[in-house]
């Protein structure tokens, strides 16, 4: 190993070695959670995009799916309560053409027309009845889950038995329970579209037969109900909504926002009418379309009695017995124009609708009601004829509940910034108190770093290999008498206080050369003794 590497590791080694049981659980701690921050972070990034391969299965599906998807060993992720498959999205176009060429998904629940392929030729009429009602039901149950928002669906038909021993047969009828995706709600023109799918797929069975009913219990189609009623007051509201969007916008460029209001009831007809007319015209100079003429002529004798009867039965002589006879007819079929019309009213037509605008009085105090109103009325389609009525009125508006609504917006949102405020505050104290603490931990380790380089010396004893020094007289000399003798202290000034801080931190930094230092000082020490000696 390096010379380098190894002085580093046993630095850190000595580092580590100086550390206290709070203080090496916290660097584990730390060494933990960066591993984990790392394993995360690189199977985060490692991790495939994700795609939906099927969404709405059924349970069955959903688990043919998987089980190919396992055989095939391809990742895969289950959402919305297992009605939707995720794969890799570089998986996605091939897993869908391998699952078509599987034949997934299919109706695993076996509802359907499929139900009659395994039909046995032994099989009695009533299960062949009860089969085929089954599949019509699967079949209607499948159509209906493919409309958008319906996430299951299921059909019950109630057919009545055909006999020849009834003079008046049952009508058949239906009930449809949909349960729709989670924030999803049918519409009217939905829940009449499958009113009408049962209807028109069931031999004999009206649209006022099927009932349909949503997952919360809702009934949203009553049987013996007519369901246009629904649609016609949507469409109703609808075109209020539109005359009073446009009138509302006009007013709004004309007195400003909030000071106006609308009202508009419309009377519309939903009876769909069918009228044929037939008109007959001719004139003089028209040539006939056929002209036919017939001519009858009788000229002779008769050789008999020919005459009319007198009175008393007496027959007058007719003269010499000769005559003729002259007929003629003619049948003209003269052309004569005919015009035939056929108009069919289509349900919706307005019959009558009535606006009422009300202006605030301030704003308004300057405008021509009378130009205002006409501008109005030919905006929303006023007519007259037809008993439409039009009211432009100026009033004071009670201004209270606005300036209230305006308060508790303006407090709620004092109240947010201050909460805005209070959050930022509590994180930027949150931040202070870490930096701080990671400033205190970075000192402490700075000053135990340094604590680890200082080494300890082991000066041992300091002997001296000369002889003892002898005292006048040839007596050998006590070491105490080699000491100098003891002084009294004296006051050193500020300078030399700084001089012995130097000093201490100069030995605290570096032991190593102070100790060299000392030795250097001590060695020249004795050799200045001996030499002076």
């Amino acid at each position: 190993m390096p010379t380098q590497v190894k002085a580093v590791l046993d630095r850190v080694r000595d580092v580590v070695g100086q550390f206290s049981v709070a203080q090496r659980t916290l660097a584990v701690l730390g060494v933990a959670v960066v591993v984990l921050g790392v394993v995360a972070l690189s199977a985060w990034l490692s991790r495939p995009t994700m795609a939906p391969l099927f969404s709405g299965l059924s349970g069955a599906d959903a688990s043919a799916v998987v089980d190919q998807l396992e055989a095939d060993g391809v990742q895969y992720e289950l959402a919305d309560g297992g009605a939707t498959v995720l794969v890799p999205n570089d998986r996605l176009y091939a897993e869908r053409i391998a699952m078509a060429s599987a034949g997934l998904p299919a109706n695993a629940d076996g509802d359907g027309y499929s139900l009659l392929d395994d039909m046995p030729v032994t099989s009695s009429e009533f299960q062949q009845q009860t089969t085929y009602q089954r599949a019509l039901e699967g079949e209607l149950a499948t159509t209906i889950e493919a409309m958008d928002g319906v996430e299951q669906a299921s059909v019950r038909l109630a057919l009545p038995e055909e006999t020849v021993f009834a003079e008046a047969q049952r009508d058949p009828t239906a009930s449809v329970f949909v349960q729709t995706r989670p924030g999803t709600t049918l519409t009217p023109e939905q829940v009449q579209a499958v009113v009408h799918l049962v209807s028109a797929g069931i031999s004999g069975m009206e649209p006022a037969d099927v009932s349909v009913v949503d997952a919360s219990g809702k009934v949203l189609s009553a049987s013996g109900a007519d369901a246009s009623g629904q649609v016609a007051g949507q469409r109703t509201a609808e075109y209020e909504d539109r005359v009073r969007q446009a009138l509302q916008g006009v007013l709004d460029q004309v007195v400003g926002a909030g000071n106006s209001a609308v009202t508009v009831t419309a009377q519309l007809n939903f009876d769909e009418t069918q009228r044929t007319s037939e008109q007959f015209s001719a004139t003089p100079n028209t040539p006939p379309l056929t002209s036919s003429t017939t001519e009858e002529e009788y000229t002779g004798t008769g050789g008999t009695a020919t005459g009319v009867l007198g009175p008393d039965n007496v027959q007058v002589p007719a003269g010499n017995g000769e005559g003729s006879y002259t007929s003629s007819s003619e049948d003209v079929q003269n052309a004569v124009d005919k015009v035939t019309e056929v108009t069919s009213a289509a349900p919706g037509r307005v019959e009558r609708q009535s606006v009422a605008v009300v202006l605030d009085m301030e704003p308004a105090a300057g405008i021509d009601l009378a130009a205002l109103e006409q501008t109005l009325a030919a905006a929303a389609g006023i007519d007259t004829a037809r008993g439409d009525t039009i009211e432009v009125q100026r009033l004071a508006f009670d201004q209270s509940a606005a300036d209230e609504a305006a308060d508790a917006l303006a407090q709620a949102q004092a109240e947010e910034d201050a909460a805005a405020q209070a959050r930022l505050y509590r994180d930027l104290g949150i931040a202070a108190a870490v930096l701080i603490a990671a400033i205190v931990v970075i000192v402490m380790m700075v000053r135990r770093s340094r604590r680890t380089r200082r080494e300890r010396l082991d000066l041992g004893e300091l002997t001296v290999d000369e002889p003892p020094l002898l005292l006048d007289g040839g007596a050998v000399a006590e070491p105490t008498a080699l000491l100098p003798p003891v002084q009294e202290p004296q006051q050193v000034d500020a300078g030399t206080d700084r001089k012995r801080a130097e000093i201490a931190t100069l030995a605290d930094e570096s032991p190593a050369e102070m100790a060299e230092l000392l030795r250097g000082w001590m060695a020249g020490s004795g050799s200045g003794t001996g030499a002076g000696r």
